[in-house]
């Protein structure tokens, strides 16, 4: 018989283990091991099968938990585990330690996707792992944040491959009451929150919480009886269906997703945020949301609510190339917004203004999201450079330079991927490490480096075992019979160096990149003397062709049985694999295209755990590569042929992999210890530890971002919201004004016929014509640079100059350049809300 209706009912603990419930419903078990141990006591086999102490409570024998419940020294450890959690919770950590009143009370952080555990399957790669990184990192600091996303009740899909190769995607439905998930209730009744639909219709969510350690996760859920059936699949699958089903996801995370932090803290007490952060464009809707609430509220127009909904965004864009932004065709835009009832007051007109791009008729996500945020960010230093010359053209008349994106390089959150092994050799409570920017005594203390060399060895040989269990997993899936893998229990080799590769499997990351010369590649792996095995996982997806493509050619490879003991491929990834991946792989290999990797955070976790990285140097490698801590694959630049290009990169990965990597890991001592290798993976550990934690990439958000935003929403709503209507003012007097501002005559001078060398003092003058703004309002500048053929400066040195009051300025300044210089004078907007002299996007040159 098939059940008509599925459901999940908890365990009924007894009243001395009611502690427990807490404990397994925060997820901050995910980053603390000895929770996990107090769960692995209850029962070890089955707490290492099912990895959640939520479905262990559901799965354990009532006798079970009875015998438990009345056994001291496990209620004596129960109770200490929870007594510490309370303390987590409640006690003052480093934002509470913080100097100053302008910290704001509470940061919500908008994401499509959050990756906390496996437990919780809401997300589909890096961008999902990097947000629950983000939250917990958050957590470890006191940041009081709120997480905000959708449920999906299908989550991402799970990956098998089919007999020939092909990736095969299912989606299994899941029962939110079977995850670490409480519903948002008032009164004892769901709390809904509603978004207007066209024709009339009204979208239902209701809201589940997670807790991240102090952090509370809110994701809404359209599958409700509220809802017509269709609109029940709104939240069905992450990144799945068309550009209107894609919009009202958009929609409802960030109309929606904003309407339900306003009712979850009116209901728990918690602070109303004062900062908005948006990771990536999908929920840049939420800008509106917040003008159609001052404009209600406090009675100001769009123009002049739009300030203060600039001062409290801060937006970061994970896109390198335009091609990867969310776009939706312009009437479909319309037909959500056209009749008023999504965003009440907020005319349609201005909807689409702010999505405007250079094709008409789409509507662009991230050009909305840089207009609606007065504080924009790249995920690495590299990433900021790509977003400015890619963004640019919002910006004109402006450098590149000058294009108000800058950058914050992600991290990863240490606790959660260094393996325990590790920090307990290391003398290091990884919850800890990095919060407060130092690390304490050298690794290396009381460490040797057969210790460290052991360690490494035990953790190949974990993912070893994962890799065959793994692979003989995969082959019963694809139809083998167990009779025929009895070959499984060979592969790999705990002694074999081992390059892991795993990630999301678009073209520009290039999966087969090392199959290029695949004789080349054999031989690599199947040398006599210094053999290399290596472990290859990813995610295509459901509609990338390509990308299937790919990974079937990699199967294709590693099915042959001459290799197939040293090169695998394992379906399925997801983050329990990745900590086995991440732990054991000696290098972590990278190869995409070189400026289409934002970021890239695999290879920070394997370096975290002692893994030495071999990557393009793009996203975050391009600035922390230092030439000792792995290698820099060397890229074919100014090659314009791909196929050339790749060709060229693939013979350089294969020489350093044959004649830099595998002799330096194979070159032992007496005792049979690689100290050449040692020395780097001490370096790696050293050097790369601290900058590569999520809780370094948090502070930077507190101070570069949720901080001076903070002080910009108060100058921008206090008093009245006096700052937001001096802007708005300013920027309708820019309307009638810039267009006529003009410079006239311009001229540079050197005193006492003085000799032009580099730090004479000169004189630039101008005649300005400010069209009827006061010198007051504006910025005159200066530039002095060396120029080139096409007279464009570069390194410019910028200095303000000061007005007589009837339009004449002058600045002074030293030569800072020998050789050929020239100079140019400007005119910028200036006003104390502006975050930037480039914001407004308005410059007059001379």
């Amino acid at each position: 018989m098939r059940a008509v209706r599925r459901f999940t009912v908890r365990a009924s603990l007894p009243e001395s283990l009611s502690g427990l419930g807490d404990l397994a419903t925060n997820l901050r078990w995910t980053w603390h091991p000895p929770t996990r141990d107090l769960f692995a006591s209850m029962d070890a086999e089955l707490f290492n099968r099912v990895r959640d102490p939520l479905r262990m409570l559901t799965a354990l024998p009532p006798t079970r938990l009875d015998e438990l419940a009345v056994d001291e020294a496990f209620l004596a450890h129960a109770r200490e585990a929870v007594a510490d959690l309370d303390r987590y919770l409640a006690e003052p950590r480093w934002y509470q330690k913080q100097d100053g009143t302008d910290l704001p009370p509470a940061v919500a952080y908008f994401s499509m996707e959050f990756g906390v555990t496996e437990a919780l399957p809401n997300y589909s790669g890096g961008l999902g792992v990097l947000a629950g990184d983000h939250l917990k990192a958050a957590s470890d600091l006191g940041v009081p944040m709120i997480g905000v996303g959708l449920l999906y009740r299908a989550g991402y899909f799970r990956q098998a491959l089919s007999l020939d190769g092909w990736q095969v995607e299912h989606y299994p439905v899941i029962d939110p009451n079977a995850f670490p998930l409480e519903l948002l209730t008032d009164g004892g009744e769901p709390v809904l929150v509603d978004v207007a639909m066209p024709a009339g219709r009204t979208l239902h969510a209701q809201i589940w919480k997670a807790r991240v350690g102090r952090i509370p996760l809110l994701l809404l859920d359209t599958d409700t009886e509220a809802n017509d059936e269709d609109l029940r699949a709104v939240t069905d699958r992450l990144y799945g269906g068309d550009a209107d089903h894609r919009i009202r996801q958009e929609i409802l995370s960030g109309i929606g997703g904003f309407r339900a932090v306003r009712r979850y803290c009116e209901l728990t007490g918690h602070p109303q945020p004062k900062v908005f952060h948006t990771n990536e464009g999908h929920a840049g809707f939420l800008g509106l949301e917040r003008a159609r609430e001052i404009i209600q509220t406090d009675g100001l127009a769009f123009d002049e609510a739009l300030p203060a909904v600039r001062a409290g965004t801060v937006f970061t864009t994970h896109t390198p190339v335009s091609a990867g932004i969310d776009r939706f065709p312009v009437d479909l835009v319309q037909r959500y917004f056209a009749d008023g009832r999504l965003v009440p007051d907020v005319d349609p007109r201005r909807v689409l203004a702010l999505g405007a791009e250079d094709n008409p008729g789409l509507f662009n996500m991230a050009h909305m999201g840089l207009r609606l945020a007065q504080r924009a960010n790249g995920v690495s230093a590299l990433h900021g450079r790509v977003s400015r010359r890619m963004f640019s053209r919002l910006w004109p008349g402006f450098d590149f330079d000058e294009v108000p994106v800058s950058s914050v390089t992600n991290g990863v959150h240490g606790p959660t991927w260094v393996a325990r092994e590790l920090s307990a050799l290391l003398g290091r409570n990884h919850e800890e490490l990095g919060l407060d920017g130092t690390q304490g005594k050298p690794l290396r203390d009381g460490v040797s480096d057969e210790q460290l060399w052991a360690l490494r060895r035990e953790l190949r040989e974990k993912l070893v075992a994962e890799v065959r269990r793994r692979v003989r997993a995969a082959w019963m899936q694809r139809g083998a019979s167990a009779l025929e893998l009895g070959w499984t229990d060979t592969v790999f080799d705990p002694d074999v160096l081992t390059v892991g590769f795993a990630r999301r499997v678009p073209t520009y990351k290039r999966l087969t990149l090392m199959l290029r010369d695949p004789e080349r590649l054999r031989a690599l792996l199947l040398d006599e003397r210094r053999p290399i095995q290596l472990v290859v996982a990813g995610k295509s997806h459901p509609a990338d062709e390509g990308g299937k493509q790919l990974i079937q050619q990699i199967v294709r490879f590693v099915d042959d049985p001459e290799v197939r003991r040293r090169i695998v491929f394992l379906p399925d990834y997801d983050m329990s694999m990745a900590r086995y991946l991440y732990r054991g792989s000696d290098v972590w290999l990278n190869t995409p295209v070189r400026q289409l990797e934002a970021c890239g955070t695999s290879g920070m976790k394997s370096a975290l755990n002692g893994g030495l990285n071999l990557s393009i140097r793009d996203g975050w490698w391009d600035e922390c590569y230092d030439g000792s801590n792995g290698w820099a694959i060397p890229t074919a630049d100014g090659v314009t042929d791909p196929l050339r290009r790749d060709e060229l990169e693939a013979a350089a990965l294969y020489d350093l992999l044959g004649h830099q990597i595998a002799p330096l890991f194979y070159d032992r001592d007496a005792g049979g210890v690689p100290g050449g290798w040692l020395s780097m993976v001490w370096h790696t550990l050293e050097s790369l530890g601290p900058r590569v934690q999520a809780s370094r990439m948090v502070r930077e958000y507190v101070e570069s971002g949720y901080l001076p935003a903070s002080r910009m929403v108060a100058e921008a709503t206090g008093d009245g919201y006096r700052g937001a209507l001096s802007l708005a003012d300013y920027r309708t007097k820019l309307d009638v004004s810039w267009p006529r501002v003009r410079i006239f005559d311009t001229e540079l001078l050197v005193e006492d016929a003085a000799p032009m060398v580099t730090g004479t003092e000169v004189i630039i003058r101008a005649r300005i014509d400010l069209a009827g703004l006061e010198p007051s309002e504006v910025d005159v500048q200066a530039v002095v640079g060396k120029v080139g053929d096409g007279d464009e400066l570069t390194d410019p040195v910028t200095v303000g100059m000061s007005g007589d009051g009837i339009g004449a300025f002058a600045a002074r300044l030293k030569l800072p350049h020998p050789g050929s210089i020239g100079y140019t004078v400007r005119v910028l907007p200036k006003h104390r809300l502006l975050a930037t002299p480039a914001e407004l996007a308005r410059v007059v040159h001379a």
